[in-house]
């Protein structure tokens, strides 16, 4: 019996080296300034292992791991100088860590609710949460957008346009709407205001805990400033 356990567990470890040797390291850019690093099996697809998000390739923004494709255990995700912001286990889908909002953030949001200090003093007031945190969290909604080709035939420099991504999140927790608007910097007056596709590529991007005002789930919009970059893609303000 000891011989079989002996045997047993060489061909785990045995098997356990043969599945790290069939994956194959993968760097995706997301955007111009935040890169991912992952793993994927043998069919070239199935992620399998750690994940990390890099911020210009150096600043961990998300650690965690992947199995069969899933997210799995606890992932720490970050903002872009390196500080948690939030914790989450995918084996009991439960928020463990969220931090405060940082006031100097580049992300508003706007409670679909009139306040009435007169009944309520100082209200609870809760924002709409995203699993990965205010920098990895909202980085499909800003990798997603590119320039429209009919913009690449005029002479707008890009380098005065400012841009706000607006999601509007339903009481249910759903993404209800998604526009990106064009902003001329030198004036502050409108350019565009583009509407996006909800049918995003990957369906958890149209999830939320939504906001809520003293315990009521309500609707509220998210105002992420960005910056265009000179290829028509965009990146988060600094």
């Amino acid at each position: 019996m000891r011989y079989l356990k002996f045997i047993c567990l060489l061909f785990t470890a045995f098997s356990l080296r043969v599945s790290a040797q069939e994956t194959t390291k993968v760097t995706k850019r997301l955007t111009n300034n935040v890169s991912e690093v992952y793993h994927v099996s043998g069919d070239g697809h199935t992620r399998q292992g750690m994940y990390q998000a890099l911020y210009k390739k150096k600043i961990a923004l998300a650690n965690g791991a992947y199995k069969d494709n899933k997210r799995v255990g606890l992932w720490q995700f970050y903002n872009n100088r390196g500080t948690v912001v939030q914790s989450y286990n995918f084996d009991k889908n439960q928020f463990v860590y969220e931090a405060q909002e940082d006031t100097t953030s580049n992300i508003h949001y706007f409670v679909d609710r009139t306040f009435d200090t007169v009944k309520v003093a100082n209200p609870r007031v809760n924002k709409p949460l995203r699993i990965g945190g205010v920098y990895y969290g909202y980085l499909p909604y800003v990798s997603l957008f590119k320039m429209p080709k009919r913009y690449s035939s005029t002479d707008l420099d890009y380098s005065n346009v400012n841009v706000v991504v607006e999601l509007l999140v339903s009481p249910g927790g759903r993404l209800a709407d998604y526009t990106v608007h064009l902003i001329y910097a030198p004036l502050q007056t409108s350019i565009d205001d583009i509407r996006m596709n909800l049918k995003l590529p990957n369906p958890d991007d149209l999830v939320f805990v939504p906001a809520s005002y003293e315990g009521e789930a309500v609707s509220c919009r998210i105002m992420i400033e960005c910056v265009l970059n000179s290829n028509g893609t965009l990146d988060f303000a600094k």
